[in-house]
């Protein structure tokens, strides 16, 4: 073989050699951490090319070997699996590992906490408020079961309290639908096992009776307590005379007081001026305010008022002249704490 032989298949071993090099340093890259020393966020928008995300990281000097990364994963046939999506790489992450979560999906989950007792306009102006929540324009409660394609005409009550968890950018319509799911199951189940002597007739009754007692609740372990009191109000035909089915009635008219004139105003959701339950529910009742309706404590107590611990608890009476008593215990207790303040 020839001297000109001999050194073409040398400069050929030794470019080859070098590729090998090369390549084998670029695999061992994909097992060395990324360049980042604190957890870093990054958005994989919806039907980007996994070469436009990796050509991006590196441009960020995150990802070392953006081209080989993107090989190695077409060789994979990875590339095409990636989910959009929030991610964060946190100090460690190796490129093969990034290719892991984008691919199963593991996006940053944000949280959305429905607070019991809330109405929907609290829910809906919470929504907005949330950065992560993609929203939908001019959305109102009043055709809001419309839009979600549910039969109740009122959306009141109709969403379950409890913290949710959600990808950035998922709808609001789309969070209201897991939020209202989830409240038909914890429904359906409290009806289909609520105490037999329950005197409603439907689980929508139960739901509205939970709402009151979500309102009229100080302290959880109350809750059964104050659902036995206005259900045996319900049984023996008496008036609720429930304080915040009024207040929800005045809407924005409400002050922040409660006027004997608004007591004495006649509507629908006057339950000193009308028997039996309101015609909707007027807040979010939590689960517990729900199971207590469905297994209200034994009482015969009809009437409560606020204690004079400043706790939250109430003083339960089963006669006017006991309640009568402990107002004015209470009354004598305010005024106490009046006096005992200092004038400024």
């Amino acid at each position: 073989m020839s001297r000109s032989a001999w050194l073409s298949i040398a400069v050929m071993v030794l470019l080859l050699g070098t590729a090998v090099a090369i390549l084998l340093q670029g695999w061992q890259s994909l097992d060395q951490p990324l360049n980042v020393t604190t957890p870093l966020r990054f958005k994989v928008p919806p039907g980007a090319r996994f070469a436009h995300v990796a050509a991006d990281l590196g441009r960020q000097g995150v990802v070392a070997q953006p081209r080989l990364w993107v090989l190695y994963a077409r060789w994979k046939g990875s590339a095409a699996a990636i989910k959009a999506g929030e991610y964060e790489i946190d100090p460690g992450l190796t490129a093969r590992g990034l290719l892991e979560k984008m691919v199963s999906g593991q996006v940053i989950l944000h949280s959305l906490t429905i607070v019991d007792g809330w109405r929907v306009q609290d829910l809906l102006a919470a929504m907005r408020r949330n950065p992560d929540i993609l929203t939908t324009p001019d959305l109102r409660a009043g055709d809001l079961m419309q839009k979600l394609g549910m039969p109740a005409s009122s959306a009141e009550g109709q969403f379950l309290p409890e913290t949710y968890r959600f990808p950035s950018g998922t709808p609001d319509l789309e969070l209201l639908r897991q939020a209202h799911a989830a409240l038909t199951r914890v429904l359906a189940a409290a009806w289909a096992g609520r105490d037999p002597t329950l005197p409603l007739q439907s689980a929508a009754e139960l739901l509205i009776m939970a709402s009151i007692v979500e309102k009229e609740s100080g302290l959880p372990e109350e809750l059964p307590k104050i659902a036995g009191l206005y259900l045996h109000r319900f049984s023996i035909g008496m008036r609720l005379q429930a304080d915040p089915t009024v207040i929800y009635g005045l809407g924005d008219a409400y002050d922040g007081e409660l006027h004997t004139v608004d007591l004495r105003t006649d509507g629908p959701y006057n339950t000193y001026t009308r028997t039996g339950l309101p015609p909707t529910p007027i807040a979010l009742a939590g689960a517990a305010a729900i199971e207590a309706t469905a297994h209200p404590a034994a009482t015969d107590a009809i009437y409560f008022v606020a204690s004079d611990k400043g706790d939250g608890s109430h003083v339960f009476s089963a006669t006017l002249e006991q309640h009568n008593a402990a107002v004015a215990r209470y009354v004598l207790r305010q005024r106490q704490k009046a006096a005992a303040e200092p004038v400024r």
